[in-house]
């Protein structure tokens, strides 16, 4: 299996990155992406409140993000990951990262 790249697309959904992970299985394309959206909207709930369990929740995220090619997505929950005091800008660079990603999903499964 080829690694993921060096410099992913410029899209919220590395398109490239996601078939290699499904091995160009098309369904399994659609079910990965409707599960991690469904996942990245339920950690963001829990997120919403910081908990103490933040750097558990957005590596969680992170790994999910980084298996479908939502990369944008990773680098911010890595962000909220390690943050501290730059908690809440963290979070809201990743609320936005997820809204991107999910905008992304949803047009790549009308289109299925």
């Amino acid at each position: 299996m080829p690694s993921p790249p060096l410099a992913p697309d410029d899209g919220p959904i590395d398109r490239a990155h996601l078939h290699r992970m499904t091995l160009g299985d098309a369904a399994l394309e659609r079910e990965v992406l409707a599960m991690f959206a469904a996942q990245a909207v339920g950690l963001l709930d829990e997120l919403s409140s910081l908990p103490s369990n933040v750097a558990a929740l957005t590596h969680k995220l992170k790994g999910s993000a980084q298996g479908v090619g939502a990369f944008r997505v990773a680098e911010a929950a890595e962000w909220l990951e390690t943050a501290g005091s730059d908690a809440g800008q963290a979070l809201m660079a990743l609320n936005d990262a997820v809204a991107e990603a999910r905008s992304a999903i949803d047009g790549i499964l009308r289109r299925s």
